[in-house]
């Protein structure tokens, strides 16, 4: 581009379906000079506790993303013309150490991270949104947290294995990288083991904005509400593609009936784009479950929108 930034392939120029198979077709990150966002994959799932198959996530979601266009008219911003984002391709973990694994990512996530530069993270499963945390806290402080997801994810422990996709958010708590009172978690639903999983997460420092609610709210209620809890302070996106309903997302480890739709979820996005998005994931994208891409695609447009969200917050 004339004014130094590299876009993505022109697509009038290369067929979408060809060309390289970096997110929405940007630049690789050795192919610009600096980068104010970076799309890395991490393909890991040893930590799911029911499906497999997240690790061929960030690849799908990759994959989906070549139908990407340069300009977001819902929010009449062109997001890789504001910012300098690059693909840093893919954060190799050992899948048969947990913890090894997840000191990689916090190690390749923090030399992203630094001078205002900002990470959107594609899983892999949830358990990586706890070495995010840790990168993001290590250069802003703690975080206020926007958790989408069908689960709470703050249980204790899975088979004695402190650090699992159903774990982070409490270990994040308890490690002191959120702000407490200033996180919330949306689309929650299906059971769960007792009354005391909610007792639990509320004193962690979580609300709860439940699926069902949906049903007599709107959108613009939930993003009320969401703002007031996240209030001023910097703001970490989690996004489990799961909190989609299964007939949005099918290919994922953890399913849940009464879901969020695309749309709700795009709305609701959308209603926060102003908030200081400092870091953002989207996971647990299982492509082996997946019918006609449809939840890659969703996984594709998710990112878009917390890469635009950041591009809104620059601008």
């Amino acid at each position: 581009m004339a004014d130094g930034h590299v876009g993505q392939v022109d697509a009038q120029q290369v067929p979408r379906y060809a060309g390289p198979a970096t997110f929405a077709r940007l630049p690789r990150i050795e192919d610009v000079g600096d980068h104010d966002v970076a799309v890395v994959g991490v393909p890991f799932d040893s930590g799911v506790t029911y499906r497999p198959g997240a690790r061929f996530g960030p690849a799908a979601i990759r994959e989906a993303s070549r139908l990407l266009k340069p300009y977001h008219p819902g929010l009449d911003l062109s997001p890789f013309r504001a910012l300098q984002v690059a693909d840093a391709g893919d954060i190799a973990a050992n899948p048969f150490s947990i913890t090894e694994a997840l000191e990689a990512v916090e190690t390749g996530l923090r030399e992203l991270l630094g001078g205002g530069r900002r990470v959107v993270t594609l899983g892999g499963d949830h358990t990586i949104a706890l070495p995010a945390l840790r990168a993001v806290a290590a250069e802003h402080g703690p975080v206020a947290l926007v958790h989408f997801d069908a689960h709470l994810d703050t249980w204790n422990t899975y088979f004695g294995a402190p650090t699992t996709h159903g774990t982070p958010f409490r270990r994040a708590a308890e490690e002191g990288l959120l702000v407490h009172e200033h996180s919330a978690h949306v689309g929650i639903r299906g059971s769960l083991y007792s009354p005391a999983d909610l007792r639990d997460d509320a004193e962690l420092g979580f609300t709860v904005v439940h699926a069902q609610e949906l049903q007599r709210s709107s959108v613009e209620d939930v993003v009320d509400r969401i703002r007031r809890r996240v209030g001023s302070e910097a703001v970490y996106l989690s996004v489990d593609i799961d909190v989609l309903d299964p007939a949005h997302a099918p290919g994922t480890g953890t399913p849940e009936m009464g879901g969020l739709t695309s749309r709700e979820l795009v709305g609701i996005l959308q209603g926060l784009s102003d908030l200081p998005l400092v870091g953002a994931d989207v996971v647990e994208v299982a492509p082996a479950y997946d019918h006609a891409d449809i939840t890659a695609v969703a996984a594709a447009g998710t990112a878009y929108e917390l890469l635009t969200m950041m591009a809104r917050t620059r601008a």
